[in-house]
């Protein structure tokens, strides 16, 4: 179970006495969706032009895939690791410093995402791992993957910054402040519901 905090409407958290890391927790939510679709778009230039393997279907069946599986590891990271189990004090510490501080304060602009270097280091270790396993397909496939990670940093910054639209999204909007206000325990996916009924976590 993550530490239950008082969610604070303004203001901000202080999580580093050293100003560099300080700094290094913040970032403006253009600069990693920027990088990530920069990223992507590297890779897939350097599928297609350098390596060539691939016919158009095969390649857009592989980034589909890459956006597909995004959903599930944005539902089983934000259950089962922002919101690990703080039995222990280091548990607790470690729980709040990636996703606490940001129940705490939902509305501080700067940590709705991770830092650019954050986002450099996943984006290239991510590259070997899936490397490993699809070979060269990884130039097709990781570019899925990771503009689906940019398509939720972009909806979780509109749902925590902007009102609720009318219409389908307002749901999104709904489900979120559910997780938020009422029950850390449900409605876990950000960008998407489906594995929230997939696991039992919608919210009723």
């Amino acid at each position: 179970m993550s530490v239950e905090v008082i969610p604070h409407n303004k203001g901000t958290k202080k999580l580093f006495e050293n100003k560099f890391l300080e700094k290094l927790t913040r970032t403006h939510i253009a600069i990693p969706i920027s990088l990530f679709i920069i990223y992507s778009g590297a890779l897939l230039y350097y599928s297609i032009t350098r390596i060539g393997m691939l016919t158009p279907w095969q390649t857009a069946g592989l980034f589909a895939a890459g956006f597909f599986l995004f959903t599930l590891v944005e539902y089983l990271m934000h259950r089962y690791l922002f919101h690990l189990d703080t039995s222990t004090k280091r548990k607790a510490k470690l729980q709040y410093t990636l996703h606490g501080v940001h129940h705490e304060y939902p509305k501080d602009k700067e940590r709705l995402a991770m830092p650019p270097i954050m986002s450099i280091t996943i984006a290239t270790t991510l590259l070997f791992v899936f490397k490993l396993i699809l070979n060269d397909r990884v130039f097709a496939f990781l570019p899925g993957f990771l503009v689906g990670y940019a398509g939720y940093l972009f909806m979780h910054y509109i749902l925590h910054t902007y009102k609720a639209p009318k219409g389908f999204f307002n749901f999104l909007w709904a489900n979120h402040a559910v997780h938020h206000y009422k029950d850390q325990t449900k409605a876990f996916g950000v960008s998407s519901p489906l594995w929230d009924y997939v696991f039992g976590t919608m919210p009723k």
